[in-house]
């Protein structure tokens, strides 16, 4: 009866372990997506309103929340700081 008890004490145990394990991997996958391009946190803001591509990676970024640069008289949208630098550097 003892050595039930220890077994499913034993089971519990590790299934506990198992799942801060697989919690923390989930934390830190969570964090790595959350990032920017620059490994800077990117900014949350609502994707509303208007919408213009990035010259340099293509993705689609409000004009609310891009970074803008106005370049020859026009305007251009970027998504991150690194993209912007890419686009002015070439």
């Amino acid at each position: 009866m003892f050595r039930n008890a220890f077994r499913l004490i034993i089971v519990i145990a590790v299934a506990v372990f198992v799942r801060q394990v697989v919690a923390m991997i989930m934390r830190t996958f969570s964090q790595m997506t959350s990032e920017g391009q620059d490994g800077k946190p990117a900014h949350r803001q609502p994707m509303d309103g208007e919408l213009k591509k990035d010259p340099v990676c293509g993705t689609f970024v409000a004009v609310a929340s891009s970074i803008k640069r106005n370049v020859d008289g026009q305007v251009i949208h970027f998504c991150s700081t690194a993209c912007r630098d890419k686009y002015l550097a070439a």
